[in-house]
């Protein structure tokens, strides 16, 4: 049986096309949406989506482990609702959901890597970090789970991981200001997580996050990494991203003055 999970909050703009390309294969589709105000939920119900509906969580990988943990299934497909399944990557699912779990051999893959293509304002970025981003996705009921620390984090899996066949096609940009309402919530959650982390704002941090970490990061993105090749596309995604570093040390500064009052 595959399951495929998801945690959404107000994804109604993406979820039929994300919902789309798994109800071919996918036994059951599982979402739990965190108290979203448009039609998100109406919407998964259309695919047979048996949905958790709970408060938002700031912390969005929470939503995630609490929809792995709800899932039936002995495969697991954990997608964001701005995802998307090609064919190739469907039947390479769908062969491995014939697989009986208790027929592996200890070498075997119980995870696996799926590749995937991130879209930038209308095209999908080529270089910059941005292709394959291969992320962990695809795995064994209890054989990975959510760290639950971070944004960007990865599955932690217990035992072997492989690379599967195909790609996830990520629509996460469509425009600049949804990137922008990324880029703000992210930047305000790894203040939240340092400060938790008693990481306390200074003047040496302060110019670090100033100039040498947005340095080094538009070095890393544009140059080492090619990002070039991705024209103004990839200039602009390693100038925001570059950006991310002194916007999380004013939200620290904020976060000390707030608390001081």
């Amino acid at each position: 049986m595959i399951s495929v999970v998801l945690a959404t909050h107000n994804e109604a703009a993406n979820i039929t096309r994300c919902l789309h390309s798994v109800k071919d294969f996918a036994d059951e589709i599982l979402v739990v949406d965190g108290s979203s105000r448009d039609n998100t939920v109406t919407l998964a119900k259309k695919f047979g989506a048996r949905v958790i509906s709970i408060p938002n969580n700031t912390n969005f990988h929470i939503n995630k482990q609490l929809a792995i943990d709800a899932a039936k299934g002995d495969l697991l497909l954990q997608l964001d609702a701005d995802e998307v399944v090609d064919q190739e990557l469907a039947r390479f699912i769908a062969k491995q959901g014939k697989v009986a779990v208790e027929s592996l051999s200890t070498s075997a893959p119980v995870a696996w890597y799926i590749k995937r293509k991130n879209d930038f304002l209308g095209d999908f970025l080529r270089k910059g970090g941005q292709y394959p981003d291969s992320v962990i996705r695809l795995f064994y009921r209890g054989k990975a789970e959510l760290p639950q620390e971070n944004v960007h984090e990865q599955l932690r899996v217990f035992g072997e991981v492989g690379t599967a066949e195909g790609h996830l096609l990520h629509y996460p940009y469509p425009t600049l200001a949804s990137y922008l309402e990324k880029f703000n919530r992210y930047t305000s959650f790894e203040a939240e997580r340092l400060w938790k982390l008693e990481t306390r704002p200074s003047v040496l941090h302060t110019v670090k996050a100033f100039l040498f970490d947005p340095c080094r990061t538009f070095f890393l993105l544009f140059i080492r990494h090619r990002g070039y090749v991705d024209g103004w596309r990839g200039f602009l995604f390693a100038s925001l991203s570059a950006l991310h570093h002194p916007v999380v040390a004013i939200k620290l500064w904020e976060t000390q003055e707030s608390t001081q009052r």
